[in-house]
């Protein structure tokens, strides 16, 4: 770890981009490439009107994709915690959970797919001249869809566990079996659509076997049978961690389900029919995939070194390496929209040949739905920093809004107005609009990283006393915020002669980490509740999860040695198994609170309140993250209090006798 950590702090940063992004661009170029690998051959052994069954089937596989991903990214978020608390048991039943709900849900889905099909389809946008076709095709990958999901769980688990290269092994095998028997099974048996499906499902077969194959090999865990039986709080653990990935993939499902119902209704108005336009459609979005999978691996490879830079208040290397990547990925944009532009014509002759109106939609789809590609070189980049440097609410809105917020409206706005190319410039739309936002976002961040600005929050001074005890007592102290509750932290400390640990666990957590204290005491025990966004499919464990999986450390090692009063950092969960802790929860009205933020932390009393709520959102939101519990329910604590009913002196001296007492009887 601190070599790593010395690495992200003193290398170049050329040589970390390089070594960080080029295995995380290889893996999404596989990905990429697998799906495209399948038009291109259907193309030109059965025409454009196989890649237009194609397209309407693949949200099927978006869906399944979706599942997957939240448990095996859930599951992987959930090893590297448990593993960080050193908790090896606990690791392997969420492993265990996060791929036996994989294989249930997989099963049931498939199910519904093979039974619903037909209307399944439709809703995807799918017409009678394709029906046919994507019965043919959809139903064969519909049976393959357990192999599919079960695969890339593990393959996300995979990575989790150390195994990054046998993880990739896999997918490009999977990749490479399927270019080989695609043109075996159509070009060869003649087998059309079909072919193409029966040759994917054997190609996500093996990418599955290499995978389960891998289970008896697991670095940091031992998975047993006990660890495969479903139980719903761990189950629920593991989707809320990966719901990320969840989100992000069906976002893409509901984009391809509007745009494809859009092209069909203003294709027949127009004279390229409603075929035409979803298969161009199709296929132009995949060819724009390699483009965005290359931007991406560069983004989110490079995501640790943001990071890490950034928490060490290394603020020059935050700025050297996104102006490396911001150019790189305007350089790969610029390189694809010349490309676009120019020979958009021999980009959608890879996949098949096709009549004189599908040869011109496809011209006007390349040069209009991706006019302004070059955009992407900034927008995605963006998102993945603000991602890694923890700013969540700024990532999650640069996430959703090409998708979301501007290319859903623009294009059902656009179309209702002109028709089928109005669909096609929702594209350029979004993209500009998104860019837009990206760029003066990413302007006002690098004006604060040049004045070196972070803010601060509640700072105290910390106590050290004599033991004035001779028994070992813990005290957990939950807060709302201003309701006196570090204070009454203090004078509980002071009055049983015990340490009181807060603001020490910055200081050591920096020295073990090497990021600034500045970084951590306003990246800790706060989470938006945009940041479950931000956990995506690329990045491992953020500095967030690392501060965490420390503190948890510090703060057993601390309860093990001595007597202490231990202020908020989720002591009270981390604890809950240890003998002698008192946990407290305390609070207040809200008109005492804006009192104390007034005058302790000098808050302007109009915004006093909108603080107020805001840091004990973040708290709360923490606290749901780390323990999957509700911060406020009683249920976690000894005992709640309202500072208020006796004030904070006799409120600390209440705590103490009761603690005392509490001894006395176990004694």
């Amino acid at each position: 770890m601190e070599k790593e950590e010395n690495i992200l702090g003193k290398e170049k940063i050329g040589k970390l981009i390089k070594k960080f992004s080029i295995p995380c661009i290889i893996s999404l170029l596989v990905n990429s490439l697998y799906n495209i690998v399948d038009q291109i051959f259907i193309g030109w052994g059965v025409g454009y009107l196989g890649n237009g069954a194609t397209n309407v089937v693949f949200p099927l596989t978006m869906i399944c994709l979706a599942f997957s991903l939240m448990f095996g990214d859930g599951a992987s978020s959930y090893l590297s915690l448990k593993l960080g608390e050193k908790k090896k048991d606990e690791a392997a039943k969420g492993v265990g959970n996060g791929i036996i709900v994989s294989v249930i849900i997989s099963v049931i889905f498939c199910a519904i797919a093979l039974i619903f099909l037909p209307q399944l389809l439709n809703i995807f946008g799918c017409t009678d001249v394709l029906k046919d076709y994507a019965l043919k095709y959809g139903t064969i990958i519909a049976i393959g869809f357990p192999f599919m999901m079960i695969g890339t769980t593990l393959n996300s688990i995979i990575r989790a566990d150390g195994s990054p290269k046998y993880a990739m092994t896999s997918m490009v095998a999977g990749a490479v079996l399927n270019t080989i028997l695609d043109p075996i099974f159509i070009f060869v048996f003649k087998m059309g659509v079909q072919g193409a499906a029966i040759a994917t499902i054997f190609s996500q077969f093996i990418t599955f076997l290499l995978n389960v194959m891998y289970i008896k090999k697991f670095k940091s865990i031992k998975l047993t049978k006990e660890n495969l039986k479903p139980k719903l709080n761990i189950t629920r653990r593991v989707s809320a961690l990966g719901v990320s990935s969840f989100i992000t993939q069906m976002s893409f499902v509901f984009v391809m389900a509007t745009e494809n119902n859009l092209l069909v209704k203003y294709g027949m108005e127009s004279k390229f029919g409603p075929e035409i336009p979803i298969t161009v459609i199709g296929i132009v979005m995949k060819i724009s995939q390699i483009l965005n999978s290359i931007i991406i691996g560069i983004a989110a490879g490079t995501q640790p070194v943001f990071g890490y830079n950034y928490g060490a208040r290394k603020f020059d290397r935050v700025k050297e390496t996104l102006k490396i990547v911001l150019g790189i990925s305007v350089v790969i944009s610029t390189i694809a929209f010349i490309l676009f532009q120019t020979i958009p014509d021999k980009l959608i002759s890879i996949f098949g040949s096709g009549d004189e109106n599908y040869m011109e939609f496809a011209c006007l789809a390349f040069r209009t739905y991706l006019l302004l590609c070059i955009c992407n070189g900034i927008q995605i980049p963006a998102g993945i920093f603000f991602q890694a440097i923890g700013k969540s609410i700024k990532s999650a809105i640069l996430s959703l809004s090409r998708q979301i917020l501007f290319l859903i409206p623009s294009m059902i706005i656009l179309g209702s107005i002109f028709g089928i190319m109005g669909v096609l410039s929702a594209g350029p739309v979004a993209d500009g609009l998104a860019f837009i936002v990206a760029t003066i976002l990413l302007i006002l961040e690098v004006k604060h990283l040049k004045q070196g600005e972070i803010s601060k929050q509640e700072v105290e001074e910390q106590t050290s006393t004599e033991t004035k005890t001779d028994k070992h007592i813990v005290i957990t102290i939950s807060r709302e915020y201003g309701s006196g509750g570090r204070y009454i932290g203090k004078l509980i400390a002071d009055k049983l002669g015990i340490k009181l640990y807060d603001k020490e666990f910055i200081t050591k957590v920096a020295e073990e980490t090497g990021l600034s204290e500045e970084y951590i005491e306003n990246n800790e025990q706060k989470r938006d509740i945009l940041a479950v966004l931000n956990n995506g499919y690329y990045s491992g464990l953020n500095n967030s999860d690392e501060l965490f999986i420390k503190e948890s450390e510090l703060i057993k090692k601390v309860a093990d040695k001595e007597s202490c009063v231990i202020v908020g950092r989720c002591a009270d969960f981390i604890l809950k198994d240890k003998e002698n802790v008192t946990k407290v929860f305390v609070y207040s009205n809200m008109k005492n609170k804006i009192e104390r933020a007034v005058n302790i932390y000098g808050i302007h009393k109009n915004d006093a309140e909108k603080e107020i709520k805001k840091i004990d959102k973040l708290r709360a939101n923490h606290y749901k993250y780390y323990t999957d519990k509700d911060w406020k329910d009683n249920s976690n604590y000894d005992i709640c209090i309202n500072s208020d009913t006796l004030g904070v002196e006799k409120v600390a001296d209440l705590i103490c006798k009761m603690v005392l007492d509490k001894k006395e009887e176990n004694i």
